[in-house]
């Protein structure tokens, strides 16, 4: 079992090799634990097909999942939580049909004081875990005249602006390589399944470019214009330190951003977060049938893949 102490004790950025990957197996089997014991017996529901990561507004999608089993942050040896409104600050297990997920109900920022380690720590249980998929979600604000709030935005790719990254330090090998490759960070086949998902519960889905900034304040009209001329189609707090860190377990990643606002300048309206949170409550529906469409369909994909492996 692990630890009986729980709660925010993960160490700093510059942890030796195999402490971090000793701290993730520690609140993993913590996790799993209260799973067995939720179950009665091993729980299905480990491991999970697809791992969730849901941010500011939309952490009740969670409360819809079945047969679900809710473990608090602060439970969790290592896993510092939240102090932002809008994230609940929990890991939930639960189904999508008949797809196992493991989601996190909110996340932390760089911009709460948490070092880089603590900012991709969950994401990093997640996979440990054994998800196949890691889908992350975020609010955001929107740099293009055709990015109304309440648009959904799937990821193409990102701009880490944030001048920071969770593998500055050692590397353990155990957790991924050295050098890995970005060249294909939001999953090509994730995105084609996201847009099937889009199709067929008829919701409108825009595609762009997210660019990652620290925050906590928002952008002023002269970063936004340069946000622009590099490229990107919305801009936000989180999500691209999440992609990194998953992508160097060699974890698929996709992300879809609710855009929340028009970004500084655009409009003569005051930016303010309790606006983001209304706009993403207003989301909510279209964005919790984009997500169980989309998770059903990975689920199926993961299926057929096993399949055709068992075949072999």
């Amino acid at each position: 079992m692990a630890s009986s102490t729980p709660g925010d004790r993960s160490g700093g950025q510059g942890s030796s090799v195999g402490e971090l990957l000793k701290r993730i197996e520690e609140a993993c089997e913590y996790v799993r634990e209260r799973a067995r014991d939720h179950g009665r017996h091993e729980p299905r529901v480990l491991p999970p097909t697809v791992g969730l990561v849901l941010g500011s507004g939309l952490g009740p999608f969670a409360e819809r999942l079945g047969d679900a089993l809710r473990i608090d942050f602060q439970d969790i040896p290592g896993m510092p939580a939240p102090r932002v409104s809008g994230h609940a600050g929990a890991l939930w297990l639960g189904f999508v049909g008949e797809v196992p997920v493991a989601c996190l109900q909110g996340r932390v920022h760089l911009y709460e004081g948490h070092e880089l380690e603590r900012v991709v720590f969950g994401v990093r249980v997640l996979a440990r875990l054994g998800c196949h998929a890691v889908l992350l979600t975020n609010a955001a604000g929107g740099l293009r005249p055709t990015s109304e709030p309440g648009t959904l935005m799937l990821v193409t790719d990102h701009l880490n602006l944030t001048g920071r990254s969770p593998l500055t330090g050692p590397n353990d090998d155990a957790l991924g390589p050295r050098f890995p490759d970005l060249t294909r960070a939001y999953d090509p086949g994730l995105r084609a399944l996201a847009r099937e998902a889009a199709a067929e519960v008829r919701v409108r889905l825009t595609e762009g470019v997210y660019a990652g900034m620290n925050g906590p304040q928002y952008e002023t009209p002269a970063e936004i214009t340069m946000l622009r001329m590099f490229g990107a189609d919305a801009v936000g707090m989180s999500t691209v330190l999440e992609v990194i860190a998953l992508r160097h377990m060699g974890v698929r990643t996709a992300a879809v951003s609710c855009i929340t606002n028009f970004a500084a300048g655009t409009t003569p309206f005051v930016l303010d977060h309790a606006e983001v949170e209304r706009t993403a409550i207003q989301a909510r529906e279209s964005f919790a049938s984009l997500l169980s469409a989309w998770i059903t369909r990975i689920g199926a994909a993961a299926r057929a893949a096993a399949a055709d492996e068992a075949r072999r």
